[in-house]
């Protein structure tokens, strides 16, 4: 959400200082690459948060935030529990092609936060432990919605995970402000407006239970 009373601080370089918090739970991850190389001790988590995501989309949208709940709700319905997601143990597939808008942004997100890569991705340590590689696939699943397919390696379960974008709320009248925006002419109350509107789609796909669906596809 917004945070009407934050101020910049030009003079610090030593952190991001958003204009934005936002509430969502992070995603936890075990990374067998990290620990076999001493960057994290046996079993703890790498943790992710939505803003981690922002900072590898390089800016905050619906389209960010869908990403962001189609890892944690693949994830976390392979991984039920408190049993840890394992990057190198996840494979993804997009529902679509590489070169759409939608689905090569999201999938270059959702490789960020689980690993799976393409060709060019990981391929390992010795024996290829943790390796990432040929993990992320694009085909046609065929369904409304932006979809995903997790599959976990280690026991091939699947599921199905649909991000319903055609529900995600409209941007309202200050959206139309953004070209204004780009330019520098936009006035202070305009570029509050739209940072109210566009921020708050953001929030209602982080919190929002209709936006994201999860199905089972095991004996399929």
């Amino acid at each position: 959400m917004s945070n009407p009373t934050h101020e910049s601080d030009p003079t610090n370089r030593d952190r991001t200082d958003w204009n934005v918090d936002y509430d969502i739970d992070p995603i936890r991850l075990r990374d067998p690459a990290a620990e076999a190389l001493a960057v994290l001790e046996p079993g703890d988590p790498i943790v992710i948060t939505y803003a981690d995501v922002v900072k590898a989309a390089g800016h905050s949208c619906p389209t960010a935030a869908g990403a962001y709940r189609i890892a944690k709700a693949g994830l976390e319905a392979l991984y039920p529990g408190d049993e840890l997601p394992v990057r190198g143990d996840v494979d993804v597939l997009a529902g679509g092609p590489r070169d759409d808008p939608a689905y090569g942004v999201t999938a270059r997100l959702l490789s960020y936060v689980t690993g799976a890569a393409g060709e060019d991705g990981f391929a390992g340590l010795a024996g290829g432990h943790g390796g990432r590689k040929n993990l992320l696939h694009y085909g046609a699943i065929g369904t409304d919605g932006i979809v995903f397919e997790f599959t976990r390696t280690d026991t091939d379960e699947t599921v199905r995970v649909t991000y319903h974008v055609a529900d995600v709320p409209s941007g309202g009248p200050a959206v139309d402000t953004l070209p204004k925006l780009i330019d520098g002419t936009a006035t202070d109350d305009e570029r509050e407006a739209f940072a109210a509107d566009w921020h708050g789609r953001v929030d209602a796909v982080l919190e929002g239970d209709r936006y994201v669906t999860v199905d089972s596809q095991s004996g399929d």
